[in-house]
């Protein structure tokens, strides 16, 4: 499996679709990245956007969601009930698959670093990444809000990790660290006076004696005529839901109010909801492996007969444009690769002892690009996901028009790309393999063999979806540059495969013979 991080920004906008739409959109248009969620909020002006990638892709989502953002948030004008310091307030990356939290912290602070150079934004690091003690909690940093930012800065204890110790005139400033999953949950009363909220939220919070792990405050609804115990959950291991969620109801007694529902912001880990519903049904034999879906889940794991290959061909043998092509070849190429890892394996034995380190390397090659094939199949689907997602922006006035047609060459660039890449490395699998084939045990010959055609059919298949969309680009120098890297990739795999048939037919005798009759 490929490492894989989420990251979930807070922007200060809640109210204007357009806007988060073209945020949303130039998201999905960076190659790697997959969106999962956004939920925006019209009273306390701010959305939160949630999607995953690895350390690369989310680097460049990060910097486009900047790009984006400061050019249509202007906080000078912006208000709204949650606090804020910032058009891009908070840029949390939180481990999921294969990395730690020292790595996201690694990302967070060179991210930073990037983004305060490029835009000229104060970057303060918070959460596991913060450089001092009083950074780590996000409200200490936040405290003052945009406006107050030109005095904090000015004060040397408050001078920020990266860029200048001034407010960017219109994007304020922002916090990006790293943090385990954190739940924003929020309960509405059934009274519209804040003061109640206030005085629960100060009884729940961490900082003023409450429940560890909770960040809670109160906020006016106007627009649903009620007042909102707003809050953050930090661990819900810890400290669960339900137990926030009775605490905030026993709170609210004491001034003879209720709680009339309650909502999550952004994802929710399933293992949060599980652990509430146990506690409030009771069950005391409670375990995972009670819940029908994750028992299913773990059986179909267990027999590649019900494993996800089968649901991914009726996917693909559907009427569904995702997956296509472009994901059949990365496929391909992930397939070779896992054939080069194979027979670098089967060459690992004490006859092959003089070209072991050489099969080590083509292992580890194998492993590596296994994985990023695999992973190029998902960047693939995404990236036509967003080209789908930039066609159905709104186009009924000259500023719609603009967004959109800007949004949709940015996403076929992003999927000129994806298949690009894939072929680069879908390259390198066939280039692996042919050397596999040379060198590797001869038992494992025809495995080598198929391991180089796949690779080749991986990359000649990705260049077909590379040559697609190159005609809708308009940047004449950016399709050039695109076209000459294609032109230089399709020039090797004729040379590979002529390479192939000769060291096919050195290897395997029935091959050589087939060769001489014309086949």
């Amino acid at each position: 499996m490929s490492a894989l991080i989420e990251c979930v920004p807070n922007v200060s906008e809640g109210r204007r679709g357009e806007v988060i739409d073209a945020i949303w959109a130039a998201l999905g248009a960076v190659p790697g990245v997959v969106l999962l969620d956004r939920s925006s909020d019209a009273s306390h002006n701010r959305t939160v956007l949630t999607f995953v990638g690895d350390g690369k892709s989310l680097r460049e989502a990060v910097l486009r969601l900047y790009e984006e953002t400061l050019a249509r948030i202007d906080m000078r004008i912006q208000h709204g009930e949650h606090p804020r310091m910032g058009a891009v307030d908070v840029v949390p990356f939180i481990p999921v698959r294969e990395v730690d939290t020292a790595y996201c912290v690694d990302l967070a602070r060179s991210v930073g670093a990037a983004v305060a150079e490029r835009f000229d934004v104060p970057m303060f690091l918070y959460a596991e990444a913060a450089s001092r003690p009083e950074r780590k909690v996000l409200a200490n940093i936040r405290k003052g809000e945009f406006e107050g930012l030109a005095t904090k800065l000015a004060q040397p204890e408050w001078q920020p990790d990266f860029g200048p110790a001034r407010p960017h005139p219109s994007a304020g400033a922002s916090a990006i660290g790293a943090r385990p999953f954190l739940i924003a949950y929020n309960l509405q009363l059934n009274t519209a006076d804040v003061k109640v909220a206030k005085e629960i939220s100060r009884s729940v919070r961490a900082s003023s004696g409450g429940l560890q792990n909770v960040q809670a405050m109160g906020v006016s609804l106007e627009d649903r005529g009620c007042a909102q115990v707003s809050m953050n959950l930090l661990n819900f291991e810890k400290t669960p839901l339900y137990r926030v969620q009775e605490l905030v109801k026993a709170e609210a007694r004491r001034f003879g109010a209720t709680v009339t529902d309650s909502e999550i912001v952004g994802l929710v880990p399933q293992a949060a909801l599980n652990g509430a519903a146990a506690a409030y049904l009771q069950v005391g034999n409670w375990s995972p492996d009670l819940i029908l879906e994750e028992r299913i889940r773990a059986e179909r794991e267990r027999h590649l007969a019900d494993s996800a290959l089968p649901d991914f061909l009726s996917r693909l043998s559907s009427a569904d444009p995702v997956p296509g092509g472009g994901c059949v070849a990365a496929l391909a190429g992930s397939l070779g690769a896992a054939l080069v890892a194979m027979v670098a394996d089967l060459t690992m034995k004490p006859a092959f002892e003089g070209v072991r380190d050489q099969a080590e390397r083509l292992g580890k090659s194998g492993e590596a690009l296994k994985a990023d094939l695999l992973q190029g199949v998902e960047v693939d689907a995404r990236a036509f996901e967003a080209v789908m997602a930039a066609l159905d922006l709104p186009k009924e006035d000259d500023a719609q028009k603009a967004v959109r047609r800007q949004a949709l060459q940015d996403a076929t660039k992003g999927a000129a790309d994806a298949p690009l890449l894939a072929a680069e490395k879908a390259l390198k699998v066939a280039e692996d393999a042919n050397e596999a084939l040379a060198i590797g045990n001869p038992v494992a010959a025809s495995d080598a063999g198929v391991a180089a055609l796949m690779a080749l059919s991986g990359v000649e298949g990705s260049l077909l979806n590379v040559a697609i969309n190159l005609g809708s680009i308009k940047d004449d120098a950016w399709v050039r540059e695109r076209r000459e890297r294609a032109t230089a990739l399709l020039a090797r795999v004729r040379a590979l495969r002529a390479e192939l048939w000769e060291l096919l037919g050195d290897k395997i005798p029935e091959v050589a013979r087939l060769l001489e009759v014309g086949v």
